[in-house]
């Protein structure tokens, strides 16, 4: 039994790996349309992307509907907080810079998430392996973000309003993550939780685009970018995360998608040719022994 456990746990953890290297590919795949506002590809890729989890989920979803009506509140909450994620997201990244951006939203979530964990699930606690791991990887991702030169310097204003955003967005991520995690638990299908969510949530984005989304089809490139987005990063990544949610805590899920800025920058530097310094190597270094400690055993 213990065993099985184990096995289940490990398979949830390469589970979420596998969704972080799709979506660390997505600041490179980005780059190749320029002419795309950044808040729509966000808006874009989430939102198609979540009307394709929910177009995959509608047997499921069909099946635990009375499921899902007694989380009615909290399935507000997080399609709420999804929609609002991609639009902080990528604006943080605009007017922090890309590293500092990116490393916020995402080194923010597992500590967003362990405090709603801590205040709302009666079963959880945050272990002394939880902050190691989280101490190691925020280490880590401090170092990626000190080792890259900045191009531009952005304004002081602008640059503390796109690191609130990035904290907003961990909020975000944090919140739809752990309502997934709860539903979960109380009988609902990984594909209906994420289903559910994610529909309701592409219903908000999708409208945005009235607004932000010129040149989406402007040429061929830019099809193939933002359908590649929506279907591969946003499709079967979060597939997979839904899956590995089954098996590990929503804190510790967290914390394994450190390893997207990681892909995110070993692809910086072999495809598009960007250096990394020593330093930068030694927070991938640190990250991956972040990563090493939650898939050791509990």
């Amino acid at each position: 039994m213990l065993y099985s456990r184990y096995t289940s746990y490990q398979l949830g953890i390469f589970s979420i790996l596998f969704a972080s290297v799709l979506w660390g590919t997505t600041g490179t795949v980005a780059s190749l349309a320029p002419d795309i506002s950044s808040l729509a590809i966000g808006a874009f890729s989430m939102g198609v992307g979540g009307l394709f989890q929910a177009a995959l989920s509608r047997k499921q979803l069909l099946n635990d509907f009375k499921k899902i009506l007694i989380h009615k509140r909290k399935l507000a909450i997080s399609a709420i907080a999804l929609a609002a994620y991609p639009l902080a997201f990528y604006s943080s990244m605009r007017l922090a810079g890309v590293a500092i951006g990116t490393v916020i939203s995402i080194a923010t979530a597992p500590f967003f998430a362990a405090i709603l964990e801590c205040l709302f699930s009666k079963d959880q606690r945050i272990t002394k392996k939880w902050l190691l791991s989280f101490s190691v990887g925020i280490a880590g991702i401090m170092l990626l973000v000190f080792s890259e030169s900045p191009a531009t310097h952005t304004v002081n204003d602008l640059r503390l309003i796109g690191i609130l955003l990035g904290f907003i967005a961990g909020l975000c991520y944090a919140v739809y993550s752990w309502i997934a995690k709860t539903m979960i638990e109380q009988g609902v299908q990984s594909q209906s939780a994420l289903g559910s969510i994610f529909g309701f949530g592409s219903l908000i984005l999708l409208p945005t685009l009235l607004v932000t989304g010129d040149n989406l089809f402007a040429s061929t490139t830019n099809i193939l970018v933002v359908g590649y987005m929506a279907l591969i990063p946003m499709g079967l990544g979060y597939i997979a995360y839904g899956f590995g949610l089954r098996f590990v805590t929503a804190s510790s899920a967290s914390l394994i998608t450190l390893f997207e800025p990681v892909v995110a920058a070993a692809l910086a530097v072999v495809v598009v040719g960007e250096s990394m310094p020593m330093l930068g190597w030694s927070g991938i270094a640190l990250i991956l022994i972040c990563l090493l400690i939650q898939v050791k055993g509990r």
